[in-house]
Formats: structure tokens, C-alpha cells, sequence
């Protein structure tokens, strides 16, 4: 595995590269202050004479939020309105013309009739705006802060109209999960899956000094009702125990107190025997319970109000209770126990499978979609009852499309939270644009029909399906040092619709959309169009050029979670398989012939999914193994509809270019920049999926695609064609990564290469497009020619400026395309690449296309 460590090291430098770029950012409009930047609306002073004059806060104590809704409040009034309202933290009488925000027992002890309120239940919220008089009580603190920020959204997106409601949560909790790690070796603290720079919890193995970020993080989560944060990462270290390292996290819980977002922990189930010097870790040993309760009391010493532990174990290596043949809830009723006198939760992960016990090519039943409710499915009622698993979405691992997971039909008298993943692991690791809201709703409106009942996901939940007290949502995000926090400002739009989502499932996606939108752009209606309909589009996009019909989304499984590899998806212990041979393709999931995992859920549900005419088409390849020549029923075979999606997808992400250049001197140009050169990148790696899918299984099938495209590029001219000088063939590794096969490299790392042709199309005004690779282990340069006049220049710099996980090997993570618009090119022109290598990079090109205008090749 030399290769891993090789990559694993580098990614240590780049991460500490990207926070010197990074934090020498500083504009007006970076995107750190999110959907927050309360910017003034046009012609801002003629709203004076409708406004409130000042602000009563119910609360003067600094770590209060009602303390924070005050400021926020106030500045929200400067920023959107121009006017500066003065704060006070007690009033006599009836106040006129100002806002009031408290909790409900003080606006009780302020005289007024508690009557006026209707039901609230915990952080909930009652807003009352009536002219001038505006009145914001919360069922707590928190829910009193919840209602200022709402207040502001409505002011920020220019809406002053009278109003009065009750807005409650639809589920207890809504947290979020950090992978940060404390320690990697490096500078900086590195994040597991986060594609925005370093951590801003931890630095060399401690808690940060610098906590400024943490409190702005806070204020993000808080704007959309976010009540708990766990900020380790879930692939825990027992070090987060150490004296200091409690110390810094009371710093964290600090930070996070104003705002009302408390603290959990993710603990590493073998602490006793590998931090506290037992020798065991045996959840029902006498003396392993008692470190725990020890342990427990300490921390909550340090951190009165923290929310609670987040537990993985028995998955992926990681320790747990059947090392010692203990049950998964004996080892989650040990920390239940020890924590439930300080008022904690338990959130314990169901993602427990063996990759160590899946074997593909042996045993065709073998599933590990199976696994959640193979382990789970029978324990159902032995958790303690502040117990609440912790379910993945779907059965496998946050893909393009799952079915809902079957686990959450299955636990009737276990509280359940979801999980949900804001940081595209799987989709595009922000550099693609996919808003994720569309896909959130299918799953959380998905009706699973237990005891043939209407029971929605969203419902199970909450608690509601059930009558549990407890349930919720669970989110990865995974921000970083970036400005951007995501690495993206377009991927913040998951985080907020994550949040409103939690808060209300039944909020249409595209509204909590155009609500971000506004917030973050501006009230401009063709930016607010035009980022809709690019978002809106996007996900069905990316599944349609990355992977569809329920195949998953055909990446490199292996290695970076990122590029296409199809291939690598079967033959491997991972159990993300797609069973393809070069007659037939897809899981046979059904009970009377496959793995039998459309039986876990409810009979309504396992019936139509039994059946390849009842299953939709989009999850057919999940439960069904299938011919290529099976007809959908849209009337195209399998492998004709694999062509035309990839083929469809990437058109569609050629267009988000367009679009947001449309919307060029609408927005700020730093945010403008960064977004287009994002779209430009996604508009050429979806080029490289299609290419990549639809090669592979033209090949394994050998069925050719009845519309002659693939392997048939009329513009294409590949660059082991070309004549070469210091440049060498290169047999590309997975063979369909590159167009045909086959790609160009260096001779040596100290050579310079050139590659030369002549134009074999007529005269004419062409986009000169040029597919390369960028590896992580250089910076390569390379420079265009065409008769010996410079087209242009470029570097392989991308691991320094996307963020994605970057690839040491040529293959579809590090695959590129660079396009030069509106080149004159006369036929026989010669057309040559210089390529310089870098380090162990050996400056790799695949092909040059000739395009003309508005062709992608």
C-alpha cells in the first residue's frame, strides 16, 4: 500500500498549502459569513418609518441566547436597513415600536397573558409581527434565538408583512457530525471526507487556540436550527479524553453556547483498555463500567450541558461489543447508562457490516446491504431508552440513489435518527454541483407502509410513527478553514437545506432553495432564477452522467471516493458490487433467488420490489440482475438508456456554464470567479464519466450504442496519434479512464515532451479542448500551440485549488480538460503540445478535440 501512504502524505501538504491560500483571502464577499451577510436591500432608508426603533432582549447575560438574538438583531437592522436600534434587556410597561425576543416564561413575567401563545414544544418559537411591534418568544432560549433568525430571513429577503405563527421542530434532534481528526501527522488538524481546507476544531493532535471559526460556525447552525454538533470525527481517537484535550473541548461548548448548539462527543469504543490501562474494554465488565461512569462525570465536569456521545462500532475495523460477543445494544446501553444522570443521549451507528466476511465471487447471496437490519432487526426494544441508532439514508453508503434503508421499518420500539451526508462523499466532493435537497425528499416522503400504515420516513423519525420521545437527524458536513466552508459557495445550499429540512421535512426543496439563494446572492430574480433552475437540475444530472438505474454512482470505490472507475466497484470486500458480466448487470436482491434483501421491509414494499415489472426503473439495477437487452419501461434496453443518460447528464452539465455566466456582473466577482471555475471543471469531468461508464460497458457487453456516439469522437484527435518527441505511450490503468486506452507521458521527469499534428478538419473558428491529467505529486506545465503561436498556458495545480480528493495515479480522479474558446484553425495548421513535467508528475495528455462552437465533443 505504498501508494496510499504516498497519497495520504501529500494530501498533508496540500491541506497546509490550501490554509496559507486560504487565509490569504480577504474580501467583502468570501462566503464566510454564508446566507448571513445581511446586505442592504435597495433603497434601504424609505423602510425606516415601517421598522421598530429598538430592540429588548429578555436576557443580559453574554453566553445567553437570547443575549445573541439581540446582537444579531441589531446587526441584522444595520446591515439590511442602514438603522442602528438600541438594545436593552428590560422593559416597563408595553413597549411600542420595538422587538421583543425572550423565553416564554419571561415574557410571562413581564405581565403578559401567556395566553396570547400558542402551544410551543421545546425550541420552538412564536413570532408576531404587527407594524412596528414585533414579538419573538421562544419555548427556551433557543427557540426564542431560532425566531430572531427567522425574522431576519424574512427582513434580509425583503419581506415586512404583518404575520403571526407558531413554528415548532418536527423532530427533538438535528445535529450535525464532524470528521475532523485531531491529529494526522501534519500541521494542521485534517477532516475525513471535507474538501474545504484543514479543521477548525484541532491542530497537532489538541483543540485549536484560535476558536473565532467554531463561534462563526456556530451562528451558521444555529440560523437554521441546528442543536448539537459533534465535532471528532466518528472513526474516533481515545486521545480526545485527555485532560487537555477536555479542556479544549469545554473552550468549544463555549463557543458554541451563545448560539445554543451543544457539544457531543464520538468516542472510541476501546478507551478503557487503550487509554484508561484496563485490560479489557468488555461492556459488561464491572470495571469497564465503572471508567466509563468515571469518565463520563469528568467530561461533564468540564461541560455541563454537553448533548451526548456518538458511537461507532463492530464496522470497518473499528472495536466494539461483539469483540467480547456482547449484543450492539449491550455496548450502547453502556454509555446510556453512564451518561443518562447528566441528561445525555446516546447516538449509536448502525453502518455495522463485515468487509472482511463479504466474498462476491463465492457466494451470490452475499450482501451487505443486508447488514443494518441482519444486526439490528432483532435487538429492537433492548436499548436503553435514550438510545437512538443512528441510520444510514440508504443500505449501502450515501450513493446517487438507495432505496430508503429498511432498518427504520424495522425498529418500532428503538428510537431512530438519520443520517445524511451535506459533504458529497460520493457526489462530486463539491467540485460538481449537486444540491441534494431533491434527493433528501424522496427519501424522508418515502411512505414505508408498516403494518400496511401510512408511515413516512420523516415520521418514523420524529418519533411520531412510533410515539418515541426521542429522534431526528444526524448530518456530516465536514467544513473546514475555506471562507467557503465547503469549498464551495454553491455546496452551502445543502447545509442550509439540511438544517430547514430538520426543521420542517415538509418544506419543498426548491423553496428553502430560492430562500438560500436570496440570502446569499441577492434578491436579483434572474440570479434567483438561474442558480433554481441549475440547482434544481443538478442532482438528476449527476446521476444520469455518473451512475444510473440504481447501479450507484460508479466511482472509484477503492481509492477516492471521486472519479469514475467502474470497474472497481466488483471483486472486492467493500460489497458495493453491481455483479456485471458481459451478458447481465445489477444485484439480484429478491428473496425467491437473490440475497433476499427486498424481504426486510414492510410486505407492501417487498412485494413490489420483488418484481422487475413493479420496481421503478431508477432502482432496477439495485434489486434486479438483468439482461443489457432488458427493455425499461421506457421501451430502451438497459444498456441503450446507460448510453443516452451518460450522454444526457453531461450535455446537461455543459449548460450550468452559460447560465451562471449569464448572471457575470450580478455577482460580486470573487464568488462569480470561483463558482465558474468550478462549473467549467464539472462540465469537463462529466465528460470524463461519460466516456468512462460508457466505454467500460461497451466493452463488457459489446453491444454498440445504436446512436453511433460512443467510441466514435468525429472531433477528437488522440495524442498518441501525434507525432512525439520526449514524449512516450502510456497504457492507461483502469483501460476506460482514457480515450482509447491510451494516454502520453513524458519520457523521463526531467524531459520536456511536445506532441505535434496537423488539422484535419476545415477552416474554421474551433473551442480547443485539451484532456490531461493532474496528479498530486507535481505541477506540471503545459503550453498550446497552433503554427508555433501560443494558445495557451496552463498548470496542473488542481489539487491546490478544487479540493477533491486528489489522485497520485493517471485515472479518472486526476483526468482534466482545459478548453481554449474560439480559436481560428486552418485545415493542415499544425497543432502542437509542450508538456514540462513536474516532480514525479510526467505532464500526461490524452486527446485534443477541435470543437465547434456550442459542441462538447
Amino acid at each position: 500500500m505504498a501508494g496510499a501512504a504516498v497519497f495520504a502524505s501529500s494530501f498533508k501538504m496540500m491541506l497546509s498549502f490550501l490554509l496559507f491560500i486560504f487565509l490569504g483571502l480577504v474580501a467583502a464577499e468570501d462566503g464566510l459569513d454564508g446566507w448571513l451577510r445581511y446586505a442592504a436591500l435597495p433603497q434601504a432608508n424609505r423602510y425606516h418609518h415601517l421598522l421598530p426603533s429598538d430592540i429588548i432582549a429578555l436576557n443580559s447575560t453574554k453566553s445567553s441566547p437570547i443575549y445573541t438574538a439581540g446582537i444579531e438583531l441589531q446587526d441584522g437592522f444595520n446591515g439590511i436597513f442602514g438603522k442602528k436600534l438600541r438594545i436593552s434587556h428590560e422593559t416597563r410597561g408595553k413597549p411600542r415600536s420595538s422587538v421583543l425576543v425572550g423565553t416564554l416564561d419571561a415574557y410571562s413575567n413581564l405581565g403578559r397573558d401567556a395566553g396570547d401563545v400558542p402551544e410551543l414544544e421545546a425550541d420552538g418559537f412564536w413570532l408576531s409581527i404587527k407594524g412596528r411591534n414585533v414579538q419573538i418568544v421562544g419555548q427556551n432560549e433557543r427557540g426564542a434565538l431560532y425566531g430572531a433568525f427567522e425574522y431576519l430571513s424574512r427582513l434580509a429577503q425583503g419581506d415586512l408583512k404583518p404575520t403571526t405563527f407558531v413554528s415548532n421542530p418536527d423532530a427533538p434532534i438535528r445535529w450535525v457530525n464532524q470528521w475532523d481528526n485531531l491529529q494526522d501527522g501534519g500541521t494542521h488538524g485534517s477532516v475525513e471526507r471535507g474538501y474545504g481546507g484543514p479543521s477548525i476544531f484541532f491542530k497537532d493532535g489538541f483543540v485549536k487556540d484560535d476558536l473565532t471559526r467554531v463561534g462563526q460556525y456556530g451562528r451558521l447552525l444555529a440560523s437554521i436550527g441546528v442543536n448539537a454538533i459533534v465535532a471528532n470525527n466518528v472513526n474516533a481517537n481515545f486521545t480526545v479524553l485527555s485532560d487537555r484535550n477536555l479542556e479544549g473541548l469545554k473552550r468549544i461548548a463555549d463557543e458554541l453556547r451563545p448560539y445554543g448548539v451543544q457539544l457531543g462527543m464520538s468516542l472510541y469504543f476501546a478507551s478503557p483498555q487503550e487509554f484508561g490501562g484496563l485490560d479489557t474494554f468488555d461492556p459488561l465488565d464491572e470495571q469497564v463500567i465503572q471508567w466509563w461512569d468515571d469518565m463520563t462525570d469528568k467530561i461533564y465536569e468540564h461541560i455541563p450541558d454537553m448533548a451526548g456521545y456518538l458511537v461507532k462500532a463492530n464496522s470497518e475495523g473499528q472495536p466494539g461489543p461483539m469483540t467480547y460477543n456482547r449484543t450492539l445494544s449491550e455496548g450502547a446501553n453502556l454509555f446510556a447508562r453512564a451518561i443518562k444522570p447528566h441528561g445525555g443521549i446516546v447516538m449509536f451507528r448502525a453502518f455495522v457490516y463485515d468487509h472482511t466476511t463479504l466474498n462476491q465471487t463465492l457466494d451470490w447471496k452475499a450482501d451487505r446491504a443486508n447488514a443494518a437490519v441482519d444486526y439490528f432487526g432483532e435487538l429492537d426494544g433492548e436499548f436503553d431508552d435514550n438510545v437512538v441508532v443512528q441510520i444510514k439514508y440508504g443500505p449501502i453508503d450515501f450513493q446517487v440513489r438507495e432505496p430508503v434503508s429498511p432498518l427504520f421499518a424495522n425498529l418500532h420500539k428503538t428510537s431512530s435518527a438519520i443520517e445524511l451526508q451535506i459533504t458529497q462523499e460520493y457526489l462530486g466532493q463539491q467540485c460538481h454541483l449537486v444540491y441534494l435537497g431533491p434527493l433528501w425528499k424522496t427519501i424522508l416522503d418515502f411512505d414505508l407502509r408498516v403494518d400496511d400504515k401510512p408511515s413516512a420516513v420523516s415520521d418514523i423519525i420524529s418519533g411520531k410513527r412510533f410515539d418515541r420521545k426521542l429522534g431526528g437527524y444526524a448530518g456530516v458536513v465536514n467544513v473546514g478553514t475555506n471562507t467557503t466552508w465547503l469549498g464551495s459557495h454553491l455546496a452551502m445550499s445543502n447545509l442550509y437545506a439540511y438544517g430547514r429540512m430538520a426543521w420542517n421535512p415538509r418544506a419543498g426543496s426548491k423553496e428553502i432553495l430560492q430562500d438560500w439563494t436570496r440570502l446569499t446572492f441577492g434578491l436579483d430574480r434572474r440570479v434567483v432564477d438561474t442558480i433554481t433552475k441549475m440547482s434544481m437540475e443538478s442532482w438528476r444530472a449527476y446521476e444520469n452522467y455518473s451512475g444510473n438505474l440504481g447501479i450507484q454512482t460508479l466511482t472509484d470505490i477503492l481509492y477516492g471516493h471521486y472519479g469514475p472507475n467502474p470497474g472497481s466497484q466488483d471483486h472486492n470486500p467493500w460489497g458495493q458490487w453491481t455483479r456485471a458480466d458481459s451478458d447481465s448487470i445489477g444485484m439480484d436482491r429478491t428473496v425467491w433467488n437473490g440475497t433476499g434483501f427486498s424481504g426486510q421491509y414492510p410486505p407492501e414494499i417487498a412485494a413490489q420490489y420483488e418484481k422487475v415489472e413493479t420496481t421503478p426503473d431508477d432502482l432496477l439495477l439495485w434489486f434486479h440482475h438483468v439482461p443489457y437487452t432488458h427493455r425499461l419501461k421506457s421501451g430502451k434496453t438497459v444498456i441503450q438508456h446507460f448510453y443516452d443518460a451518460h450522454y444526457e447528464g453531461s450535455a446537461k452539465a455543459q449548460t450550468f456554464v452559460p447560465q451562471w455566466e449569464s448572471l457575470r456582473g450580478k455577482i460580486d466577482k470573487e464568488r462569480y470567479e470561483h463558482t465558474l471555475h468550478r462549473l467549467v471543471y464539472q462540465a469537463g469531468h462529466s465528460l470524463v464519466w461519460r466516456d468512462t461508464v460508457n466505454g467500460f460497458y461497451r466493452k463488457m457487453s459489446g453491444i454498440a450504442d445504436a446512436k453511433k456516439r460512443v467510441w466514435n469522437h468525429k472531433y477528437r484527435i488522440e495524442a498518441e496519434s501525434m507525432k512525439l518527441s520526449g514524449y512516450e505511450l502510456y497504457a492507461v490503468d483502469p483501460h476506460s479512464t482514457a480515450s482509447n486506452a491510451t494516454a502520453i507521458v513524458t519520457c523521463s521527469n526531467s524531459t520536456m515532451g511536445i506532441a505535434e499534428t496537423t488539422s484535419p478538419f476545415r477552416s474554421g473558428t474551433y473551442d480547443l479542448a485539451v484532456n490531461y491529467y493532474d496528479l498530486a505529486i507535481g505541477r506540471s506545465q503545459w503550453e498550446l500551440f497552433v503554427n508555433n503561436r501560443r494558445i495557451g498556458t496552463w498548470e496542473g495545480d488542481s489539487e491546490y485549488v478544487l479540493g477533491h480528493a486528489p489522485s497520485i495515479y493517471i485515472d479518472g480522479i486526476s483526468a482534466m480538460r482545459i478548453t481554449f474558446p474560439r480559436v481560428k484553425v486552418r485545415k493542415n495548421d499544425k497543432i502542437k503540445i509542450v508538456g514540462k513535467p513536474d516532480g514525479d508528475e510526467p505532464a500526461p495528455v490524452d486527446y485534443i478535440s477541435l470543437l465547434p462552437p456550442g459542441k462538447a465533443d
